[in-house]
């Protein structure tokens, strides 16, 4: 079998129902943010000057999807659910940090969500950083003074500056072994032999600061810094991998007939071995706390997007309901959409919400799992463990999504993101009814062989048209896979063949169709005159 991808191993259920995120976009917002984050914990000192260079998909939709908003609050090290991310040009000014972008454009060689990062601080040194956003607030650093490197900040994780001599890394395992820490990973980069080296090592366990001393005593090193990011398995728990549940579909099915659990107890049970079961419960209760929220919170008071484009719709499908409802959706349908796109209001107006998988598809999950929930279950309590349970379900489908295919618009289009969202909804409907593990598979490969191709083609760079709507789609996707599925419908094909046909029709699309905002509905002509008169981009 292929090693297990570290990704997978290392994933919480709550990066993929999360992060918990100010909007619009998980991976223009929340990834880009956490980008700057770790660039700037690679220096000493407060950052005093930086210049972001963007590229590709970031360099047409950063003032749209509040990058550059979200770059300098990594800088300034806020996190990813903090509402002063709308105010950090405020905050740069008040700290005294100086900034700057680039455009650098497009090249098909790199990540599509690229951005190098030049940092100066007030002690007088400098790093030039490259980060990457995955998609679902997931980044990686490729390079640091133009040196290659891979930093996920999945682990906890050392980065170490030193000159390349014989007998460094013994010296460092050494240090880090004098320390009682445990590594996990090690890689060391060079830029020549017996020139600059950085290692890293990725650790079990919390950051022990008491290392830090002993590793920048050494001759050798320049410099040592540990790399945090909050919400992943570094922050969350020991930094374990969970090998002996499941990679993909075939294996998750398995373990639920091993372990005679639905596909939300099996996450579960992964997610209690990876962070324990006090700490995943607590994580499970914030989720829903914010959902509920963001579910509701415009339908009773609407506010404007940044775009100007949102504003009240999904009010007026809910206000609605009793009209259309009966001859339409009928009113379950009818909730659940009008809770979608409520939730798309929300992340449009730099609102916090849940990324699931990501913001551009966050309304479909919590969208169909709150409206259905009170009407399967008896009392609040059942409600709240029927939700646990479904979001474990979605949590399990999209883990094996984004590590086996994608969810980020800018790799795979809209399928990606709102398709990855339907197929999760899907699996969660069909194990709230009662269905089998096999039939929640059914159902969520169902819909995702039915929003096959789905461009991701965003007016203006904005989260907001034709996203909403999309994630009202979606939902209606969801509930009609799983009905399908609940009925005795099978998919042909397999889960996990799915996932890689999601993938080449991903990539087989044009980069004007995968949120470049160069394509499809984004270049319609009365949308290039609404973007005129918008004026969120000048």
């Amino acid at each position: 079998m292929p090693a297990k991808p570290q990704s997978f191993a290392t994933t919480s259920a709550f990066e993929v129902l999360g992060p918990i995120m100010v909007g619009p976009s998980s991976s223009h917002t929340a990834g880009a943010l956490r980008c700057a984050q770790v660039a700037a914990s690679l220096l000493d000192g407060r950052i005093v000057r930086v210049t972001f260079t963007l590229w590709n998909s970031f360099a047409h939709t950063y003032k749209g999807h509040g990058t550059n908003r979200a770059l300098v609050a990594g800088v300034l090290g806020l996190d990813t659910d903090d509402e002063r991310i709308r105010d950090a040009f405020t905050l740069a000014e008040e700290r005294g940090l100086a900034y700057e972008f680039v455009i650098g454009g497009d090249d098909a060689s790199i990540h599509p969500n690229t951005v190098d990062i030049h940092l100066e601080s007030e002690t007088g040194s400098m790093a030039d950083v490259r980060g990457e956003s995955l998609g679902g607030g997931k980044m990686r650093i490729s390079a640091i003074n133009g040196v290659h490197v891979e930093i996920s900040g999945l682990y906890t994780t050392l980065f170490v500056a030193h000159r390349d001599a014989p007998g460094a890394l013994a010296s460092l395992t050494g240090a880090l072994a004098q320390a009682q820490m445990n590594i996990a990973f090690c890689r060391t980069y060079r830029t020549e032999a017996g020139g600059q080296a950085y290692s890293v090592f990725e650790t079990d366990g919390a950051p022990q600061r008491d290392v830090l001393p002993i590793v920048r005593a050494l001759d050798l090193v320049n410099y040592a810094t540990f790399i945090e990011l909050p919400g992943s398995v570094t922050a969350l728990g020991p930094g374990i991998s969970v090998p002996d549940l499941f990679d993909d579909a075939e294996q998750l099915l398995a373990a639920c007939h091993e372990l005679d659990l639905s596909i939300g107890g099996v996450m579960r049970v992964r997610e209690e071995r990876m962070v324990g079961a006090e700490r995943a419960a607590a994580n499970m209760r914030r989720v829903i706390e914010v959902m509920r929220d963001e579910t509701t919170a415009t339908l009773a008071q609407p506010q404007r997007s940044l775009g100007g484009f949102l504003n009240g719709e999904a009010q007026r499908v809910d206000h609605n309901s009793a009209a259309y409802a009966p001859s339409l959706l009928g009113d379950t349908l009818t909730e659940a959409a009008a809770r979608a796109m409520a939730v798309l209001e929300r992340s449009a107006t730099m609102g916090v919400i849940v990324a699931a998988p990501t913001a551009g598809s966050a309304g479909v999950v919590p969208g169909c799992v709150l409206a259905v929930a009170p009407l399967l279950a008896q009392n609040r309590d059942e409600i709240n463990e029927m939700i646990a349970e479904a979001l474990y379900c979605a949590a399990a489908v999209g883990l094996i999504l984004s590590t086996t295919a994608c969810v980020a618009g800018a790799e795979g289009g809209c399928q990606a993101e709102v398709g990855s969202a339907a197929a999760m909804a899907a699996a969660a409907l069909v194990q709230m009814h009662g269905g089998t593990p096999e039939q929640a598979l059914d159902a969520a490969t169902i819909t995702i062989s039915n929003m096959l191709g789905l461009v991701c083609d965003p007016v203006g760079g904005l989260v907001e048209v034709p996203c909403q709507a999309r994630n009202a789609q979606g939902v209606a996707a969801a509930f009609t896979g799983a009905q399908l599925a609940l009925s005795g419908v099978r998919s042909l094909v397999p889960f996990d063949e799915m996932a890689a046909v999601m993938l080449q029709v991903g990539h087989a699309l044009p980069a004007t169709l995968r949120e470049t905002a160069k394509g499809g509905i984004a270049t319609a002509p009365s949308a290039l005159s609404a973007c005129a008169r918008c004026g969120m981009c000048s």
